[in-house]
């Protein structure tokens, strides 16, 4: 009944900003230590209240240090930091950072913010990222898309990742995720149980890829989620 999964989308909203307000960032401050360890148990906990069943295909490479993702919503996020427990960094837009709640989790989970207005933008991002990643030894992940999409078509990857894995000659690998809309949908605002499926595909350095890898990969990903959909019923 659509009326339950509307009301099931508001219990789960409801969910994820309580234990995130309430449990996480008070755990955070207090434990800085162990903020990868936090948010691991907490966001595998809330999948579990949601309904999720999380099932993992591929390898996960360990000389990886940039992940790509296709995006859905905050239920991808929730996902890769229950399957992985590395503290991985996720860049942001800069509005997400001044939110009431979500922006001290961003801030004190040492997550990296990018402003899209300003030119000098991309410059601090790719300053920031080189500091993760080469300073503390952090892998960071990045939705490509640049937002939330709608629909099972992938939309434009934005150049500016292309030139920061070049820049900074980083080993790329592409994951692809599929379900996680139907567990909490932020579009109609639906929520349902759902197993959300993990996918790694093959990692690359991007130092050494043709030209057109890029292009390429966003195929290649687009793919994997068509494959999903035509097999299984799976939406992205």
């Amino acid at each position: 009944m659509k009326i339950f999964a509307k009301i099931r989308f508001y219990w789960g909203a409801a969910v994820i900003s309580l234990i995130v307000a309430g449990i996480m960032i008070p755990l955070i401050y207090l434990f800085p230590r162990h903020k990868g360890t936090i948010m691991h148990k907490l966001n595998s906990i809330i999948l579990v209240i949601l309904g999720a069943r999380i099932e993992t295909i591929g390898q996960r490479d360990p000389e990886a240090n940039l992940f790509l993702f296709n995006h859905q919503g905050i239920i991808d996020i929730i996902t890769m930091e229950a399957v992985e427990n590395t503290h991985m960094g996720w860049v942001a837009k800069k509005e997400l950072f001044e939110t009431p709640w979500f922006g001290h989790l961003l801030e004190k989970g040492d997550m990296i913010s990018v402003d899209r207005q300003n030119k000098a933008g991309l410059l601090k991002l790719i300053k920031d990222v080189e500091k993760l990643v080469h300073e503390k030894h952090r892998a960071f992940a990045i939705f490509p898309e640049g937002t939330r999409a709608r629909d099972q078509k992938l939309l434009p990857f934005k150049a500016g990742t292309k030139f920061i894995a070049e820049k900074l000659k980083l080993r790329v690998q592409p994951v692809v995720i599929t379900g996680s809309k139907w567990l909490l949908n932020e579009h109609n605002r639906t929520a349902h149980n759902a197993t959300v499926k993990v996918i790694y595909l093959e990692a690359f350095n991007a130092a050494d890829a043709p030209e057109s890898w890029y292009t390429d990969l966003r195929e290649r990903m687009q793919k994997v989620i068509d494959e999903e959909y035509e097999t299984y019923g799976r939406e992205r």
